[in-house]
């Protein structure tokens, strides 16, 4: 069960503090708990509450109108506004609610009916992309379990390897490019959906994937010659670690060229190699490819 400030509760569901205090003292919209040392929290009840009342009065209705409505009836005119509007918040809000709750069904069926109605691309860098970085806040505050991370990350990464695999497979003949993950590097979902796009635009992939030991990078790479290489770094080591392994990698891969991405590469900002471009998105590197 999740336990929230109200600070975590506003980067949630996009409501202010101040807000919310209101409604809890003029409508007593929620009632929040408090610790042994009287310090106030919200639960998980009370999250969901507030992230459906907040698409409700975004959409134009009245708080004093919600609070008249059963949970149900809340739920069934959310559930009909995402029906009726193409808000891309309410597609995130949704995700958030069925992850809270670990609804497969649901998850699934929302994400299904945004790559239809939306297509693949728009769906992962317009809502799928702000989720993550929403449900960051719940990482970062240790509100959602290991279980709910895994449940979030596979059902995601289904849905991007299923969308990989439906792209035609580009001929022999067509520029190649790796992308990997180097060791202790974890977090594939970004460079899933790269590879998605580098193959969509007639590359030939060589997808690696995360943790990748050197010595297995170089071997793939002088076998398949790559023009184009492509990674991430968050966990990040020291600057001068990063220095030296960013070095290592333009010398060991010298021709090919490197775009590297990553919070960690963002942080340090290093000075890069020539044959190296530092990218921020998905966008960027599709740009990049293009003008390549």
């Amino acid at each position: 069960m999740g336990k929230y400030s109200i600070k975590e509760l506003e980067k949630l569901s996009g409501i202010k503090a101040h807000t919310i205090r209101i409604w809890e003292k003029r409508h007593h919209l929620v009632t929040p708990e408090r610790t042994q040392t009287n310090i106030r929290y919200y639960s998980d009840d009370d999250l969901k509450k507030i992230i459906n009342v907040s698409v409700l009065n975004n959409n134009g209705v009245k708080i004093s109108k919600i609070v008249d409505l059963t949970a149900e009836q809340i739920n069934q005119k959310v559930g009909e506004l995402s029906e009726a509007t193409n808000s891309i918040d309410i597609y995130i809000d949704q995700l958030v609610l069925a992850m809270i709750d670990m609804e497969e069904e649901q998850f699934e069926k929302i994400l299904s009916s945004l790559v239809l109605k939306f297509g693949f691309e728009k769906t992962v860098l317009e809502i799928v992309y702000p989720f993550l970085e929403k449900i960051g806040v719940l990482w970062l505050t240790n509100n959602i379990t290991p279980a709910q991370e895994h449940f979030i990350s596979n059902l995601v990464r289904q849905k991007m390897i299923v969308a990989i695999d439906a792209l035609p497979l580009p001929p022999k003949t067509s520029r190649k490019a790796l992308l990997f993950l180097p060791e202790n590097e974890l977090h594939e979902l970004g460079l899933l959906f790269y590879n998605y796009v580098v193959k969509k635009l007639g590359f030939r992939t060589y997808y690696l994937g995360q943790t990748v030991p050197h010595k297995d990078l170089i071997y793939v790479a002088n076998h398949h010659k790559p023009e184009v290489v492509i990674t991430a770094l968050t966990n990040g080591p020291t600057p001068h670690a990063m220095k030296n392994y960013l070095t290592k990698l333009s010398t060991d891969l010298g021709s090919a060229k490197i775009f590297i991405s990553g919070s960690a590469v963002k942080k340090a900002n290093p000075e890069l190699p020539p044959n190296m471009q530092q990218f921020r998105n998905a966008l960027e590197i599709k740009q990049l490819l293009v003008e390549l």
